[in-house]
């Protein structure tokens, strides 16, 4: 497939030769669903911890007789009904099952968003910068003029150093390196703006 390249002006200056096999598939919204949920549970690990029973510390002897007294059976004030005792059922920390996803799943799932991005026509490259922009104002007109305000900017290192000025301060877009590319970012944004480099490099990487 073709795509158009993009210059600082908003001209299409040429096309770009992209492979069908990462921008052209059908969508299988399960897997994208299953590397979605890999990704955000590793951007949130679980900290939260409390006690359990054992793990208060205190006397373990019985705090009334077993029978004769008319209430309930109890043994030791540890126990999670009373009040600075342990916590049944509560979450313990680093200690869980994480998912794990193998690479080639994580490859199909982001060519496919890639590939739906390309279908609603959300998909954008623009040429490499050759020269600093540091003005805010120069690439927020850009932006604009191309209806890409709500845009995941993934950029080559060369252009990202380029252009981090006068990108960091525009609300609603995120520039990120290529390698760093991810299906929840992808579909977090309305937009995706490649470099002419950075689509190409990850074009490699994903049909390796």
């Amino acid at each position: 497939m073709k795509i158009k390249v993009l210059n600082m002006e908003g001209k299409s200056t040429k096309n770009l030769d992209l492979s069908d096999k990462i921008f052209s598939l059908k969508v299988n919204e399960a897997l994208v669903q299953t590397v979605i949920n890999y990704q955000i549970q590793r951007l949130k690990p679980r900290t939260a911890k409390t006690k359990q029973r054992n793990q208060i510390i205190g006397s373990t002897a019985k705090i009334y007789a077993q029978k004769g007294t008319g209430g309930a059976r109890h043994s030791s004030r540890k126990a999670p009904i009373f009040v600075g005792g342990g916590v049944a059922h509560g979450p313990k920390g680093a200690v869980y099952s994480k998912m794990k996803v193998n690479k080639k799943i994580k490859k199909i799932g982001l060519s496919q968003v890639l590939s739906e991005k390309n279908k609603v026509n959300s998909l954008y490259v623009v040429e490499d910068f050759k020269t600093e922009i540091k003005k805010t104002k120069v690439f927020y007109n850009f932006l604009k003029k191309n209806n890409l305000q709500n845009t995941l900017f993934i950029a080559d290192e060369g252009s990202k150093n380029k252009i981090l000025k006068s990108v960091r301060n525009i609300p609603n877009v995120k520039l990120i390196d290529q390698t760093g590319t991810t299906v929840y970012d992808l579909l977090k944004y309305k937009n995706v703006l490649f470099t002419t480099s950075s689509i190409k490099n990850l074009e490699e990487r994903l049909i390796k």
